[in-house]
């Protein structure tokens, strides 16, 4: 019998990029040119559509089709046998990790913990490098000897590029207040100037790999190009690709070194360390000139806001390759910053994932396609935001592979990586103390045998205050209160509450700082034949941050968030999946706590969901701090009646097991939202609007 594997799904049209009639840098033709090539090595690169895996162009990118059919013919015809998309998609990781390990992609990456480093003053996703590496591994195209960890720079090879008197005075946390923009603590200096001066180390180690292997080296940090000789700028404390270049001169490489600089900032402190070098050439694509924009060797082209895909492109097609045609570089040094990506929070570009994309791709062509074996550097420069890991997680994979593989969502990330550190958990761990490891009896022994003895003694009646501390240390919460300045964080695990088992994490031992708080426990009432964990309470806070120009209180908040809810609700999926519950089930207070890890938790009921989908379209201009604090002050009206809209806190649930996954993400579920959302329509008034006559909740 021979089975032949389809995929059920129709081709979306391409996206074809046009060329904007106004711009005199653009020419149709060679944007036409680009489109095609790219287009005809995905083709290449495709499946035949009768493979599993298959995949369709939708909006510009590839996807996996929803799912899969096995086809045999049978005496009426043909039995069609589903195949989830996941399970497709498993089996493409493990075909992807088994290759890997008898053929080499030829790229390295480099990283060290380090890169972690946070600082609450900026919008920097500090996990940025770590998730591209889980991502990588996750998907079976990394593995630990792909993997290089750099060193410190020395200070001799920062006074090469740095004045002495400009690297003194980065102990001064005035200097840092300029360069950020905003009041820097102590504790953050420090973080703040390891982790940059790792990733400065982390540029050099990669030029010396790439120029030693004549392939790929992608420093998952780095890009700090707006520091200059004798001061910082722009977040950035020294210059990377500056102190890397200038180490190679200095060891005898004299070869010309072109630097590709596509941030959606100039890179100004690049071009004016080498402004009187022709042997370093800078390119530069951005927004506007930060700098001088003269150089012996330089392209400075300032696009203004707003660019989109096309013009970007379009500009790149006109004026790169004849800059690679003159350098002829002997090393290429690609920053490749993802801050002009429609969804950052500090940029003002309008690039699509897919224009991205293709921008990192001609790149890649145009230095080593066709031939060309140019050594090549990739280090990330600017991204800012949750998301801003994806589009170079689409790069890495694409040149890996050479095929587009979606990152999946910030929370399915986390959960996996969560669920590769459960399997290695010891059980016994969970529910005994290191004092249990005698013969004596203990009270867990005790309970149920006296009488008197009924007060609990495991947490989630399994687990035991050592085995809470232990998960909370191995899946990294301890961890990432440390990074954020509370070296010794301190838990408490309280049994004895009325409305629930408490877990705290204090910022130090003698517990004068509240940092979390967590109050749940265990119900079969909330969905009639499943067990739920309910969380009655959840606070996270950051009492030694402060409030600034990137982080506005939301309403309620005395001291700025964490910025680690999907990590602790990561955890506690984790107890779920460990004790077997069905997910997760509490009442969100507002409606900022409603809005956040929306692409894993759903309300409970249809309608519920409905009226939540309905006021975040009504709000979808304004910042989440702003769309909590318009329906705080009553502005969200009903289209229809006019009424005030009020947040009326209905339950949500994170599901966990198949069944409550089935019952909030199924089909049937969406038809009723699809249904209710017919239903009703939300406004927002303007903060000068009257008041309706007549207040009260529009259901």
């Amino acid at each position: 019998m021979r089975l032949v594997l389809v995929a059920p799904a129709q081709h979306a049209p391409r996206d074809a990029l046009r060329a904007s009639s106004h711009l005199d840098l653009v020419r149709t033709p060679d944007i036409a040119c680009i489109t095609q090539r790219m287009d005809e090595r995905g083709r290449r690169h495709r499946l035949p559509s009768c493979q599993a895996g298959q995949f369709v162009l939708c909006g510009g990118r590839r996807a996996y089709t929803p799912s899969m059919a096995v086809q045999t013919p049978g005496r009426n015809g043909v039995v069609r046998l589903s195949l989830p998309a996941r399970v497709v998609r498993a089996g493409r990781r493990r075909w992807r990790h088994f290759r890997r390990r008898w053929w080499w992609h030829g790229v390295r990456l480099v990283y060290h913990e380090a890169y972690s480093g946070s600082l609450d003053v900026v919008p920097l996703d500090h996990q940025r490098a770590e998730r591209v590496a889980s991502f990588l591994a996750e998907e079976g195209m990394l593995l630990r000897e792909d993997v290089r960890i750099p060193r410190h720079p020395s200070l001799r090879n920062l006074l090469r590029v740095h004045d002495a008197e400009y690297l003194e005075s980065l102990q001064d946390p005035e200097t840092l207040t300029r360069i950020f923009g905003a009041p820097v603590s102590d504790a953050e200096l420090e973080q703040v100037i390891e982790m940059q001066r790792m990733m400065v180390g982390g540029t050099i180690l990669a030029t010396i790999l790439a120029l030693r292997s004549r392939g790929v080296t992608v420093n998952l940090g780095g890009g700090l190009h707006h520091a200059e000789r004798g001061r910082g700028g722009g977040f950035c404390l020294f210059n990377d690709v500056a102190v890397a270049i200038t180490r190679l001169r200095a060891k005898g490489y004299r070869d010309p070194v072109l630097v590709i600089d596509l941030d959606m900032h100039d890179g100004n402190g690049t071009r004016a360390v080498f402004a009187h070098d022709p042997s370093v050439y800078t390119y530069s694509l951005h927004a506007e000139h930060w700098g001088d924009p003269e150089a012996v060797a330089s392209t400075a082209i300032a696009l203004g806001n707003g660019v989109g895909d096309e013009l970007l492109l379009g500009t790149l097609l006109k004026t790169l390759p004849d800059v690679v045609q003159a350098v002829r570089p002997g090393l290429v040094i690609y920053i490749a910053g993802t801050d002009g990506a429609a969804d950052d929070p500090l940029g003002s570009w309008q690039l699509s994932a897919a224009g991205m994309l293709r921008r990192d791709q001609f790149v890649m062509e145009l230095v080593r396609g066709r031939g060309r074996s140019v050594p090549t550097v990739v280090v990330l420069g600017g991204g800012y935001g949750d998301r801003s890991w994806k589009y170079t997680a689409r790069f890495a994979a694409w040149l890996m592979t050479r095929r587009t593989i979606e990152p999946p969502p910030n929370e399915l990330l986390l959960l996996q990586s969560f669920r590769r550190i459960r399997r290695g958990l010891d059980p016994a761990s969970l529910t005994s103390d290191p004092s249990d490891l005698t013969w004596k009896l203990t009270e867990a022994d005790l309970v149920g045998v006296l009488p008197e003895a009924t007060r609990p003694t495991r947490f989630l009646g399994y687990f035991s205050r050592h085995g809470v501390e232990l998960l909370l240390e191995r899946f990294g919460i301890l961890d990432a209160l440390r990074v954020r300045g509370y070296e010794h964080p301190a838990v408490d695990v309280d049994l004895t509450h009325p409305l629930g088992e408490t877990v705290r994490i204090f910022g130090d031992p003698e517990r004068g700082e509240l940092l979390m708080e967590l109050r749940m426990h265990r119900t079969t009432r909330a969905v009639p034949g499943l067990e739920l964990l309910v969380i009655e309470w959840l606070l996270l806070q950051h009492p030694r941050a402060e409030f600034g120009p990137y982080r506005r209180p939301l309403p309620g908040q005395q001291f700025p968030g964490l910025g680690m809810l999907k990590d602790v609700l990561g955890w506690v999926v984790m107890l779920c999946e460990i004790l077997g519950l069905d997910g997760i089930y509490y009442s969100p207070s507002s409606y900022h706590v409603a809005a956040q890890s929306r692409s894993m938790v759903r309300f409970l009921h249809p309608e519920h969901e409905a009226r939540f989908r309905a006021m975040k379209a009504a709000m979808a201009d304004l910042s989440l701090a702003e769309a909590s604090r318009a329906v705080e002050q009553g502005r969200l009206r009903d289209a229809a009646t006019g009424a005030t809209v009020r947040w009326e806190g209905e339950p949500m649930v994170l599901p966990v097991s198949g069944r409550l996954k089935d019952q909030v993400f199924g089909e049937a579920y969406e038809a009723d939202v699809a249904a209710a959302l017919e239903r009703v329509e939300f406004r927002l008034a303007g903060a000068g609007d009257p008041a309706p006559a007549a207040s009260g909740s529009a259901t």
